[in-house]
């Protein structure tokens, strides 16, 4: 990518669009296409036909989806199903329609098998069931990967597809309804504090360990494979460690600086018991992330706090 060349990053108001966008800014990208989802219904296909007719980018970073938790993949099953099917259709397409130089499609660690194999592979993809909780989640984003290597094999397309791990950082979801686990104990944590409560109650056991990347980590590293990854096979990008939901919460708390207790409320689904990924594949290439957890959750809940707390 050239300074100059026309860049459409999808879905740029959300956590990962919104952090490429100022990853390319700062990287003096000077030519890039935004549209919101009220000026451009990424599900209209005859809508996304025209966007790319009209502006004509050549290179497209793929961040719009319906994202969430547990609680709102078990809630919209068919949201998350459709919602992600039509816009990865539509903007993959019309990618190859229009001729886009290359498209840099986000995947998530979520969808490998439920019972992969510790830490996990990118070839594990595809090799055992997925985790229920999250099913139609996972069938829509492997079918947009599935897409995108069957275009580049038919069509010679430069579709490369990330899988990033769990995601973080400021400008995150923090609706308790349809956040993921991290945002969602620190607000839980947050209020919990302001409002003089006694204990704060979490989902599961605090067994499942989980990886947490920061989103600015990951928006670098999407930059760093537009330019420099051109395979068919997909890419994992993570920290390489993992954390326990139970060491999680007992350091949101410190950061927080809450003095209550935790419970654990073993009725409800724990998700998957470990996602772990291996990053030796990018690591080779060259990349790493910068940000420590510890850090990373601070610097999140400072914003949280500046921006929503008391």
């Amino acid at each position: 990518m050239q300074p100059t060349s026309k860049i459409y990053v999808a879905g740029h108001t959300g956590l990962v669009g919104s952090n490429i966008l100022r990853r390319l800014k700062g990287e003096g990208f000077n030519n890039l296409v935004t549209r919101t989802s009220k000026e451009l219904d990424l599900k209209n296909q005859q809508a996304v036909e025209d966007f790319f007719k009209a502006e004509q980018p050549e290179y497209v970073f793929m961040a719009a989806a319906r994202v969430g938790g547990i609680m709102a993949n078990s809630t919209f099953p068919a949201e998350f199903i459709y919602d992600n099917l039509s816009v990865q259709i539509n903007v993959i397409h019309q990618s190859y329609v229009n001729g886009v130089k290359k498209l840099l499609f986000l995947g998530s660690s979520c969808i490998y098998p439920k019972f992969a194999p510790q830490p996990m592979k990118e070839e594990y993809l595809l090799s055992g069931p997925l985790e229920p909780t999250n099913e139609p989640y996972a069938v829509a984003k492997i079918a947009g990967i599935i897409m995108c290597q069957s275009y580049n094999r038919q069509y010679s397309t430069n579709f490369i597809s990330v899988m990033p791990t769990n995601l973080y950082g400021p400008g995150d979801n923090f609706d308790l309804e349809t956040s993921h686990v991290l945002p969602a104990l620190i607000r839980k944590f947050h209020e919990a504090k302001v409002n003089g409560e006694l204990s704060v109650t979490v989902w599961g056991t605090g067994i499942p360990r989980r990886e947490f990347l920061h989103v600015e980590d990951l928006a670098q590293a999407c930059t760093f494979l537009m330019s420099d990854y051109d395979e068919n096979e997909i890419v994992n990008v993570g920290v390489g460690s993992d954390i326990s939901i139970l060491e999680l919460a007992h350091m949101i708390k410190e950061i927080v600086e809450y003095d209550g207790e935790i419970i654990f409320d073993d009725t409800k689904p724990d998700g998957m018991a470990r996602k772990l990924l291996d990053v030796s594949r990018i690591n080779q290439m060259g990349w790493n992330p910068v940000y420590s957890l510890y850090d990373g959750i601070k610097s999140t809940y400072k914003w949280y706090v500046e921006k929503y707390g008391k």
